[in-house]
Formats: C-alpha cells, sequence, structure tokens
C-alpha cells in the first residue's frame, strides 16, 4: 500500500464514515430498542440518552460524504446516482428519526407518543439496514459499464449477500446501542437493558460468523489483501478478541470497557473493510477493469493536496466539538422539564 495521497485520503474518508459509524451507530441501536422499553417515562430516558449528541454525530456522516466528494468525485457520481432510491429513502428515514425524536413528547395523548415512538424504531431499523445493504454492494460489486456508471437495478441491489450484511449492521448498532444504554441508566431499567445485552451479543454474533462466511464463499477478493500480507491478519484477531471481550466486561460490571470494546470492534472490522476493498473504492462485479479505484476516481493531486490541508485544520475541530459534548453530557440521564 503506497501512502501517496489517493491512498490517504482513502484512509481518511474511511476514517469520517467509521467515526459515523461509531457515534451514530449508538443512536440508531438506542432507536431499534426503544419500543422494548413500555413505560412513557423509561422511553423518554432512552430518547434523552441520545437527545443531545445525535445530531452532532450525524456530521461525521456529512464531513464523510463532503470528504467524498471532493476526493473521489467520480465515486461520489457513480453511488449516489446509481444508489439514488436507496439513498433518497435513507435521507427520508434519518429526517423522520428526527422529527420524531422532536415531536414526540409535545403533546401528552398516549396515541401521539405511540405513534412516534413507532416512527422512531422504525426509522432507525430501517436506516441501519440500508447503511448495511449499501455496504454490502460495495463489497460485493455492482455491474458498472465502460463509462463507470451504474448498469444495475434498484430491485438487484437488494441480493441475498447485501441483505445479510445490512441484517448484521442491523445487529451491530442494536448491541452498540444497548451498551450505551447501560452505561446511561441507573436503577430497574439499568438492570433489565443490562440483561438484554447479551442477547443483542448473541444475535450479532450468528449475524457476524453468517456474514463472515459467505463472505469467504462468496465474495473471495476481499481476502486478496489480507493473503497477499498477513500482518493484516492480526486486524481480524484483534477484532475477534474486542467482540469477546464484550461479554467479558458486561460479566464484571465495567459497563465503560464493554462500551470501548464494542467501539473496537466496529473500528477494526471497517478497517477489514477497507483492507478488503482498497485499491477499489466500488468494484465491478460485471467487469474489474471498470471498477472505480482510488487512482481513477480521484481528483487531481493539486485538489488533493489544497483539500488535505483544509481537513488537518477541520478534521480537529470536529473532534474538539464531539469531545466537549460528550464530556457535557456526561453521567446518566436525569429527567427534568427540559428533557424530551
Amino acid at each position: 500500500m503506497n501512502l501517496d495521497l489517493n491512498t490517504i485520503w482513502f484512509l481518511l474518508v474511511g476514517t469520517l464514515l467509521t467515526g459515523y459509524a461509531l457515534l451514530d451507530g449508538f443512536d440508531l441501536g438506542v432507536g431499534a430498542l426503544h419500543l422494548l422499553v413500555k413505560k412513557d417515562e423509561e422511553r423518554r430516558i432512552l430518547l434523552n440518552s441520545i437527545g443531545p449528541v445525535w445530531d452532532g454525530n450525524e456530521v461525521w456522516l456529512v464531513t464523510g460524504g463532503g470528504a467524498l466528494f471532493a476526493a473521489f468525485p467520480h465515486v461520489y457520481a457513480t453511488v449516489f446516482s446509481g444508489f439514488y432510491m436507496a439513498l433518497m429513502l435513507l435521507l427520508v428515514m434519518l429526517i423522520f428519526r428526527a422529527v420524531a425524536i422532536e415531536f414526540r413528547s409535545k403533546q401528552p395523548m398516549t396515541w401521539w407518543r405511540q405513534a412516534w415512538d413507532v416512527s422512531f424504531s422504525a426509522a432507525s431499523l430501517v436506516s441501519s439496514l440500508l447503511l448495511g445493504v449499501a455496504l454490502g454492494n460495495i463489497a460485493g460489486g455492482v455491474p458498472l459499464a465502460a463509462d463507470h456508471e451504474f448498469a444495475g437495478t434498484f430491485f438487484g441491489l437488494l441480493d441475498p449477500y447485501s441483505l445479510l450484511v445490512g441484517v448484521t449492521t442491523v445487529a451491530l448498532f442494536m448491541m452498540h446501542g444497548a451498551i450505551y444504554l447501560v452505561l446511561k441508566t441507573e436503577g430497574a431499567l439499568h438492570e433489565r437493558i443490562r440483561g438484554c445485552v447479551n442477547n443483542t451479543i448473541i444475535f450479532f454474533t450468528i449475524c457476524y460468523v453468517s456474514t463472515t462466511m459467505a463472505t469467504l464463499l462468496y465474495v473471495p477478493h476481499m481476502t486478496d489483501t489480507i493473503r497477499a500480507y498477513p500482518v493484516f491478519f492480526g486486524i481480524a484477531i484483534l477484532n475477534m478478541l474486542a467482540i469477546a471481550n464484550i461479554p467479558r466486561e458486561i460479566h464484571h460490571g465495567r459497563d465503560f470497557r464493554a462500551f470501548l470494546s464494542s467501539c473496537a470492534a466496529m473500528a477494526s472490522l471497517m478497517a477489514l473493510f477497507g483492507i478488503g476493498m482498497y485499491p477499489d473504492i466500488v468494484w465491478a462485479s460485471n467487469d474489474a477493469a471498470n471498477s472505480l479505484t482510488v487512482y481513477n476516481a480521484a481528483s487531481s493531486e493539486t485538489t488533493l493536496g489544497i483539500m488535505l490541508v483544509i481537513a488537518i485544520i477541520g478534521v480537529p475541530l470536529v473532534l474538539a466539538y464531539t469531545t466537549s459534548i460528550y464530556w457535557v453530557f456526561r453521567g446518566k440521564v436525569k429527567l427534568d422539564r427540559f428533557s424530551y
């Protein structure tokens, strides 16, 4: 792997999208688990656990999309045109989730709150599934014409492998969200959610093993780099150790360590995805020669250099903003008259 500007931007875009997965992942996981609690006060606690941070977490998605557009405009054009219907549905779900959070507690009527509860949970589940399906299509490959234009259909994106990756993403976010809720709740609700964590770990583990086997069997090009450079297999080992450490930390009551292990598992999964893809960004399933790579899809060297300077200035600001928000709103959730 040559560490040129193209590769640096591949790593930077991957880092920004990993940041989004780590942060908004538990938001979406909390939404997926939202209907499992029944009392109005408990549902308000779940909403307020992510209330101060969910919109800031989405900054990472916007930043990642902007970086993709600046560094790899051909990828941006192909993916956003080929996945147009799926991306519009994802956008609608993310908007609907935000509306549900804001509107849910505006009226006291039971039917009003239940309707927005269902909307919040459904939007979170569908968003998680769509994000995973998108990753599955990028990994498994999509048909591209010689001019790199998408040559498939919307329903062609819903192949079994991509749907399996989508379900695995839902399971991963549910596990991540459950661990985050253990950090943010207390009392009886805390104990019930703690008991739920193991179920989400089992769900994720089953999906994880199934997806790994499917990848080895049906998407073998994702392992080419690891076979060529065995040192990268160490990341797969770290990923398995991080996943295995989660139930251990939960059992010993070390909730924050469990959350860090969940973050490490997600980060290493994204690293394995990036290693498997490089140097491709969009792999052409019909003809590998049509694939979009870090070289044929990139902006000019001058643009990459200028944007790198901007990123060196901007990314620390995003990190500082994110860190300050989490520091200000640390600790257990307490409801007051300003709460959702």
